[in-house]
């Protein structure tokens, strides 16, 4: 089978088997091919979701992590990095004002900080739940266990982000220190889903020791795993981690995932990634023309965006902020693309 054979298959039934997806992956792809690959992407994001693109209110509310990843600039072993904590009164004010200008989804994001216990967590999604009803609230905090997801769903939490960052043990390994599991994070996904949570995944692109068969395993986990979220992003290294030397991942490999990505879940939420703009000054312009439907502005207080450091330059002001929000809509319009401030229920886009 071709190569435009195999994305009018992937189109059409979703699902690829190893071999077809490694051949869409390899270097085997032409550029009239690649060019057929995104068009059938984009059209299939226009099918579902309209020209619209989809904003969330990004909230960094700390940058401590109990955790040592290898990739990660907020790293515990990071002694050169300032720590912060938001306290509730300033996570709810950056709440205030992104509803005030139009957002009504936030994402709270941060790292595995062990003075965010599960009481105070639930607190937080609690307060926010109920001063805005309207609005949806995901987590991206980590790996917790089965009672607490429990809880952060009850409190009002409707929608998760935890990418499994690489579905190979081997490779996982070498990404990871040996105190965290692939297994703990499977458990973690697993249970998303079960509660009903909008669960979200995804991969770093081009992170180190990668091989394209390892993307092939991670597209086969996230088939059987149906996320209604998909994160997906070049590797960036930062500075002050033991990859700091290595080089990013590829913009078209990122690229060609997005829309590869779009046409296995044609219904799905997949942001053009903060990351894909950090190494590209269009990175989220392409991303979107490639089938990716969500941004993800910085509604994090201005003072501590810098300290949220997971690699290095990263962007976080101008069209990347919520007060760039009107930058952001301009931008866009250059694509025929538009903002739009709904929630987007995985139910009902």
């Amino acid at each position: 089978m071709n190569n435009h054979e195999l994305i009018d298959k992937l189109e059409k039934t979703h699902s690829l088997d190893e071999t077809e997806y490694f051949q869409l992956l390899s270097n085997q792809l032409q550029s009239v091919e690649v060019e057929y690959l995104r068009q059938r992407a984009r059209i299939v994001t226009d099918q579902y979701f309209g020209r619209n693109v989809r904003i969330r209110g990004l909230i960094e509310i700390t940058n401590v992590c109990r955790n040592d990843c290898y990739y990660c600039g907020l790293r515990h072993s990071n002694q050169s990095l300032k720590r912060y904590t938001l306290s509730k009164d300033q996570i709810l004010d950056c709440c205030r004002y992104g509803y005030e200008i139009g957002f009504r989804t936030f994402v709270l994001q941060g790292g595995e900080n062990p003075s965010l216990s599960v009481e105070k967590v639930e607190e937080i999604v609690k307060l926010i739940h109920c001063e805005f009803p309207d609005s949806a609230i995901t987590l991206s905090l980590g790996e917790w266990s089965d009672e607490a997801f429990e809880k952060f769903k009850k409190a009002g939490a409707t929608r998760y982000l935890l990418r499994q960052e690489s579905i190979t043990p081997d490779h996982y390994g070498k990404l990871h220190p040996d105190f965290m599991s692939l297994e703990n994070r499977i458990r973690c996904l697993k249970t998303l889903k079960r509660l009903g949570y909008q669960t979200g995944t995804g991969i770093m692109v081009g992170s180190p020791f990668q091989s394209v068969e390892d993307i092939v395993r991670d597209l086969i986990f996230m088939e059987k795993l149906q996320p209604e979220m998909i994160g997906i992003g070049p590797f960036l290294p930062h500075k002050d981690t033991p990859f700091g030397n290595y080089h990013p991942g590829e913009l078209e490999m990122t690229l060609k995932l997005i829309s590869i990505l779009r046409l296995m879940f044609p219904h799905a939420n997949i942001p053009a990634t903060t990351a894909l703009a950090t190494l590209h000054p269009q990175g989220r312009i392409l991303g979107l023309k490639a089938g990716a439907n969500v941004v993800m502005p910085n509604l994090t207080i201005e003072d501590y965006r810098n300290q949220y450091s997971l690699y290095n330059n990263k962007v976080a002001f101008g069209v990347e902020s919520a007060e760039g929000l009107e930058l952001l809509k301009q931008e866009l319009g250059t694509a025929d693309l538009y903002v739009t401030t709904e929630k987007g229920d995985f139910s009902n886009v």
